[in-house]
């Protein structure tokens, strides 16, 4: 029987005088992907930041595996087997791909029998990475810097992967090879929440859609009922 891995319980969350998050509270299965859709300033990127300790000035309860983080510093809740693969990608434009890939391994934290990750085994995820081993994080093209960001945050081994819009801006050719690479991901039983404005992207990958608007939880159900409220999706999404 699955387990919640990631809980969150009346999150509030601040910037400045801005309360942005107003007592979100969402979960998520071990081995399943939930996808949290909303408008721009709906507060997505705030609740990963606030999971992952990036901004602090936040209230509320955030447990992983059962165990309260929310006062953990931000490398300690990494360590923890969490990988944050963030909107900016976050890549190191003066390493090269292999060094950015090497930088960041590390054994697995968790109890689950899944393949270890490393170099070799992210390159045949990733086979453009293996072609552009030499070149520097900056040399790369948009597609192959957000494959390089997620086959980084691989290499440190999660249970949990965070991505935040991990298609955005990028050509529908590259959006399918990273809907090929997540799903594989979600088929070995990786466990993870993505926040993504791509609808028919986040809802083939999600097993659970959360819907954010003006800082609060407005609707969670399956990818099928979800694709059935279309008041929902006019009111929160503008679709």
């Amino acid at each position: 029987m699955s387990r919640k891995l990631l809980e969150v319980e009346n999150l509030q969350a601040f910037y400045d005088l801005s309360h942005v998050l107003q007592g979100v509270s969402i979960s998520v299965m071990e081995g399943t992907v939930l996808s949290v859709l909303g408008r721009n300033g709906a507060g997505k990127t705030t609740l990963l930041n606030s999971i992952m300790a990036v901004l602090k000035k936040r209230e509320g309860r955030i447990l992983y595996a059962g165990k309260e983080i929310q006062s953990l510093p931000a490398y300690k809740i990494a360590s923890l087997g969490i990988a944050y693969v963030p909107e900016t990608r976050g890549i190191f434009p003066s390493l090269t791909v292999k060094e950015n890939l090497e930088i960041a391994a590390r054994k697995s934290v968790g109890t689950t029998n899944r393949e270890t990750w490393n170099l070799d085994r992210v390159y045949q995820l990733f086979p453009q990475l293996k072609d552009r081993a030499q070149n520097g994080g900056a040399q790369l093209s948009g597609g192959e810097q957000q494959m390089l960001s997620i086959a980084r945050a691989l290499m440190t081994n999660p249970d949990l992967l965070i991505l935040d819009e991990p298609t955005e801006g990028l050509a529908p050719r590259i959006v399918q090879e990273i809907e090929s690479f997540l799903t594989e991901l979600k088929k070995e039983g990786l466990t993870m929440l993505l926040v993504e404005q791509n609808l028919s992207f986040a809802t083939s990958l999600a097993d659970q859609i959360a819907v954010l608007g003006k800082g609060q939880i407005k609707w969670v159900g399956s990818p099928q009922q979800f694709m059935k409220e279309m008041e929902i999706q006019h009111t929160w999404l503008g679709v």
